[in-house]
């Protein structure tokens, strides 16, 4: 209705008089009250809208996320407005996504060492492999040490005699103690027989009491004997066998040394460009790794090997002149002299059942 009113007062002719003057016209009346009708219209719909925002507004509150910061100052330019929503939550992911990347980096770098010991020593294996297989066809070099390898060649053989005098001693320690039990039961025998044959007591009593007296010089002989087996275990199984673990060292340290050394070798006769001498380089290194922990070992083998020795005189005099002695001393009938040769060496009596008192003890 309003449109059309507009438009017939557009198309609406106006006269004018002689004098230039419009003039008076019924049709004014109705201009006046449509464009009176258009503003209170317009004016209605206007204040319409702007309650109802209001009441939204004050309802739901304003939209955070669509606030704008603002960085210059009034009327700037629009690029420099930062919208609120995208600085939402950025401190929190930024924690997140960063403890992440170190527990993966870690993890990588387990991962890598792991596989960097693993690729070493697999490549540490290949070459000592083929050093000894070449070795053992007589195609490879090897370092050897005259004097020291026969040093370790005499320690061998010696440690196996000495294992045998060892294992000798112990079958003598145990034949010995089952004749003792025997001459132990011999004589309860001899004294039972001897209180139950009235007309044999003084034969019965004689051999019963000689009985008793070898049974306690045998049990004396026994410590004697424990002792030196006791000492030839310790110098074989303990002071030998550590040794013998440091030679062991030092032969893997003598194969890996030469390994390398082959490995330098074919390397300084192949070509001379940037990788190669890098390789060169590289195996240089190693082989002086190789070379300071082979004379390492080597210094120990020789300082050990000489302890070894002044321990081994010094031991084995002490024990050999306790087992002449004590042996000597037992078979002429001596207890005397017995007695005090295990006293000279500070040897306590401790037979087999020691836990229990001797049967002499208790008579």
């Amino acid at each position: 209705m309003t449109d059309s009113i507009m438009s017939k007062a557009a198309t609406m002719e106006i006269p004018i008089n002689s004098n230039g003057d419009t003039g008076t016209l019924p049709e004014d009346d109705s201009l006046e009250q449509a464009a009176k009708l258009q503003w209170s219209l317009d004016e209605k719909v206007g204040s319409s809208r702007g309650t109802r925002d209001l009441q939204q507004v004050m309802v739901s509150g304003p939209n955070l996320n669509e606030t704008s910061i603002v960085s210059g100052g009034y009327g700037g330019a629009a690029e420099g407005i930062i919208p609120t929503s995208s600085i939402k939550g950025s401190n929190m992911h930024h924690s997140s996504s960063s403890s992440s990347m170190m527990a993966e980096e870690a993890t990588r770098g387990v991962a890598v060492e792991k596989l960097e010991t693993v690729k070493k020593w697999g490549l540490n294996t290949y070459k000592c492999t083929k050093q000894m297989i070449s070795e053992r066809f007589g195609r490879g070099s090897r370092t050897v040490d005259l004097e020291l390898e026969a040093q370790i060649e005499v320690l061998r053989d010696t440690k196996r005699k000495y294992e045998n005098v060892l294992r000798l001693a112990r079958a003598l320690t145990n034949h010995f103690y089952n004749m003792v039990q025997t001459q132990h039961a011999l004589g309860d025998t001899f004294a039972d027989l001897s209180q139950k044959s009235p007309e044999l007591r003084d034969e019965f009593g004689y051999n019963a009491e000689t009985q008793k007296l070898l049974c306690k010089n045998g049990e004396t002989l026994l410590g004697a004997i424990n002792f030196f087996v006791s000492s030839i275990n310790t110098l074989v199984n303990k002071t030998m066998e550590d040794t013998l673990m440091t030679i062991k060292m030092y032969e893997n340290a003598r194969l890996e040394f030469d390994a390398y050394r082959s490995d330098l070798e074919e390397l300084s006769l192949g070509p001379r460009d940037a990788v190669a001498m890098a390789r060169i380089d590289a195996a240089q290194q190693q082989y002086q790794v190789q070379k300071d922990k082979y004379e390492r070992l080597r210094s120990d083998v020789i300082i050990k090997l000489k302890f070894l020795e002044e321990n081994k005189v010094k031991v084995m005099h002490k024990q050999l002149l306790l087992f002449h002695n004590a042996i000597s001393a037992y078979f002429a009938g001596n207890q005397e002299q017995l007695e005090q040769t295990l006293k000279q060496f500070n040897i306590k009596l401790r037979p087999p059942g020691a836990d229990k008192p001797s049967w002499l003890e208790e008579q």
